[in-house]
């Protein structure tokens, strides 16, 4: 069984855990109501989706 000879140093650690952070969520904005959303997504405010309404959505 391969046994690591030296101990990994924290630099080396830390560089191989480089491309292991959070990502930032890109939003857009609503060509409708102008509310920020996910891009290729219904709007979650209006229902709208490319200036067509695809879901009714209560509350308005």
């Amino acid at each position: 069984m391969a046994v690591p000879k030296r101990k990994t140093s924290k630099s080396k650690r830390d560089m191989r855990r480089s491309h292991h952070k959070a990502e930032v969520l890109s939003l857009g904005t609503c060509s409708h109501c102008g509310q920020p959303k996910k891009p290729h997504f219904i709007c979650p405010s209006c229902g709208y989706y490319k200036n067509k309404e695809i879901v009714k959505v209560s509350g308005e």
